[in-house]
């Protein structure tokens, strides 16, 4: 069969690997995507990569507009060259969405993996979304209650695909140490994580206020997370004058797997250093316009899929102006070792696993579903 993916960022690259690999054992599959290096890694025909398409905010989708639509156009006359039998689209719905709603238009099939947040915001997109997807497949436990109880649409709960990725990871990797750290007297120091995002725009909002952090809590050694494809130098001119701070790039788990704490951008990397068990703070600062038009839409508590999943603030969220270094600093004492957070921040962690994992390996459930669908 012929499998034509969509993602539009770093995550997204991350989960259709995963289904990438799951429909190869499933089927004698041509796939073509885009998406970024580990779909590409995966045995998928890349045809754009994820950092060609990475638009965040109103403001900043208004100045790549042209670009935008030029990408759209390429990516329908490539799909109908390639004739594929189905559609997957994951996430990323100003892009997808539009490809949803003209592939149906063009009697293509099409699945859509990983739901829009249309229960956060932008609601009246559903009514599109059930005429022009034939399956929905969410990764959410509350999605489907969602979708059924308020718009009468079965869609299928398959679990989140990072519990499986997490796991794989803690199987396959022990005594790993990581590389460069700074040495206090003979021992190392314990690691504070930093995971700014993957967006530059988003790190030089973000990431300076996260380092100033690290002058307060000297004992410690603050490892920033480069997201791939940016450049060291991006970076380096960010943190050089930071003593007790370094960086890593593509070990976001082996980072994690040895941090203490971390400060974490809002997304799917607040869910990951939970299943990975380390207590965290939870950070977004980003253009102002863009947040004042966002904070009158989105009609949800929390920003961290953490809360969201279990209904209840687990972890802070700093927002916008409350990002600021001593908010941080204060917030981030209360879950180091000792801190009065830390514990039970810990025990909603297990909670959390738990409800996660009772979809069973998302991957896999999700491919099975995809070729039943198509067969």
């Amino acid at each position: 069969m012929k499998y034509y993916i969509i993602s539009g960022e770093a995550s997204g690259d991350l989960h259709g690997s995963n289904l990438i690999k799951a429909l190869h054992a499933k089927d004698a599959a041509t796939i073509r995507c885009w998406g970024g290096d580990k779909m590409r890694d995966a045995g998928a025909t890349l045809v754009k990569h994820y950092r060609e398409l990475a638009f965040m905010g109103f403001v900043e989708v208004l100045k790549n507009i042209k670009t935008i639509l030029k990408n759209l156009a390429f990516c329908k006359e490539d799909i109908l060259a390639f004739k594929p039998d189905v559609l997957v689209l994951i996430d990323y719905p100003g892009f997808n969405l539009r490809i949803a709603k003209w592939a149906k238009e063009n009697n293509i099939k099409v699945i859509y993996y990983i739901s829009p947040q249309v229960w956060a915001w932008k609601e009246n997109r559903v009514k599109m979304m059930k005429q022009c997807i034939d399956q929905m497949l969410v990764i959410l436990p509350f999605e489907k209650e969602y979708y059924k109880n308020k718009w009468n649409w079965n869609v299928e709960y398959v679990g989140h695909p990072l519990v499986e990725e997490v796991e794989r990871f803690k199987l396959q990797v022990t005594g790993y140490r990581l590389p460069n750290q700074k040495q206090e007297t003979g021992n190392q120091k314990q690691i504070i994580a930093v995971l700014p995002g993957s967006r530059k725009q988003e790190i030089l909002k973000k990431l300076p206020v996260m380092l100033e952090v690290s002058k307060a809590f000297p004992a410690y050694e603050f490892v920033v997370a480069k997201a791939p494809g940016l450049e060291d130098a991006f970076y380096e001119s960010l943190i050089k004058n930071y003593e007790n701070v370094s960086s890593v790039s593509n070990q976001t788990y082996s980072l994690l797997r040895q941090s203490t704490a971390a400060l974490v951008t809002s997304g799917t990397a607040t869910l990951e250093t939970a299943l990975f068990a380390v207590p965290e703070v939870v950070c977004y600062k980003g253009n102002e316009i863009s947040y004042q038009i966002a904070k009158r839409l989105i009609s949800i508590k929390y920003i961290s899929l953490v809360n969201l999943i279990m209904d209840k603030e687990v972890v802070k969220e700093l927002i916008q102006h409350e990002m600021n270094t001593e908010n941080l600093i204060a917030e981030l004492k209360q879950i180091l070792p000792g801190g009065a957070k830390r514990e039970t921040m810990l025990n909603d962690y297990e909670q959390l696993k738990n409800i996660l994992t009772a979809g069973g390996n998302a991957s896999e459930k999700a491919a099975t579903l995809i070729c039943k669908f198509i067969s």
